[in-house]
């Protein structure tokens, strides 16, 4: 264990893994019960992902996703009672109850979505990358998550390639979960890795991690912050990782075999590191359970909030619409 980090650092980052998956096991239950309407995609299983990169960037970087965006969102610093009530379409959801589940968005978290459209998040952050470096501000990067099944998307090339040229601080991360919707990422991309093979066609840097593995996750990110910042140029990552569920909460997931899935299920990111944690003594099991019984508190009183938040007015509807003009 990495002596430079203290005990608090290490129950948050076992805390935050911990609270996505409370959220999403209590969400898919919301979902049976027709509490939560629409499409909506957990992140069960991923979460190591996210949790490395939000606690290895700043809380001031720009991040955008696509529409599994929930545990990211939670690790961005969207508190539990703001996205359970934006679940559920109240007004006191993070986007006012009009987003829903895909289109989870907080700007003073500096978390710009939550896009329900394949790749395109993608030109969305290349171009808040391009903010940034137009606007001289040379401590902060754009990080876009997106999902293999982006990859192939012309949205994908047409941004990376435009980041590469203009060289823009942007991190792009490939969470390849194996399956877009229910095909293999085997039968729908040419390469075997995603980002080394793909990004010297840019003539930038790519990077391949394993995602359920919490600690490289970090390690890496918080590496290429730095060298992004140093630099000047994009980098792609492929973080390789699977998610436990179906594309959605609708899909029964019958492409994958079960002895499949049980195998990837032994490799669950917070068990791993849990194990970790006990193994080396930074936390005791009474620690462990405590810190469990506080993520589920904290999706309960979440869900408390959701269920007393009022809906939205429809006087509203037309708000927020356009962003408002700013005079000299």
């Amino acid at each position: 264990m990495d002596n430079s980090f203290n005990k608090d650092i290490y129950c948050y980052w076992y805390e935050i893994m911990l609270l996505q998956r409370r959220f999403e096991e209590k969400t898919g239950q919301l979902y049976g019960m027709q509490k939560i309407r629409g499409f909506c995609h957990l992140y069960i299983g991923q979460e190591a992902v996210s949790a490395g990169c939000m606690t290895a960037i700043r809380e001031d970087d720009n991040m955008i996703t696509a529409y599994r965006d929930h545990g990211l969102a939670l690790a961005k610093g969207i508190s539990a009672r703001e996205c359970m009530a934006e679940l559920y379409g109240k007004a006191t959801g993070c986007t006012k109850g009009k987003g829903g589940s895909m289109h989870l968005f907080d700007a003073k978290n500096n978390f710009f979505g939550g896009h329900g459209i394949v790749g395109g998040q993608i030109p969305v952050a290349t171009g808040a990358a391009f903010s940034l470096k137009y606007q001289g501000n040379d401590q902060e990067i754009a990080v876009c998550f997106l999902g293999d099944g982006a990859v192939p998307q012309g949205a994908f090339h047409e941004s990376v390639n435009l980041a590469a040229l203009w060289k823009l601080p942007c991190l792009y991360i490939i969470e390849n979960n194996q399956w877009g919707m229910g095909t293999a990422v085997t039968e729908a991309v040419s390469v075997e890795r995603l980002a080394e093979e793909k990004a010297p066609g840019y003539g930038i840097k790519g990077y391949t991690v394993d995602g359920m593995d919490f600690f490289a996750c970090y390690a890496l990110f918080e590496r290429l912050k730095k060298e992004i910042l140093l630099n000047g140029k994009p980098i792609l990552v492929e973080a390789i990782t699977e998610r436990f569920k179906g594309h959605s909460i609708s899909d029964p997931g019958l492409y994958r075999s079960k002895e499949g899935l049980r195998h990837v299920q032994q490799k669950d990111p917070i068990a791993l590191v849990q194990a970790r944690l006990l193994q080396e003594g930074t936390l005791t099991d009474t620690e462990v359970k405590s810190l469990q019984q506080r993520a589920k508190e904290q999706v309960l009183e979440a869900l408390a909030f959701a269920e007393a938040s009022p809906w939205p007015n429809p006087d509203t509807l037309e708000q927020d619409v356009f962003a408002p003009i700013k005079s000299e």
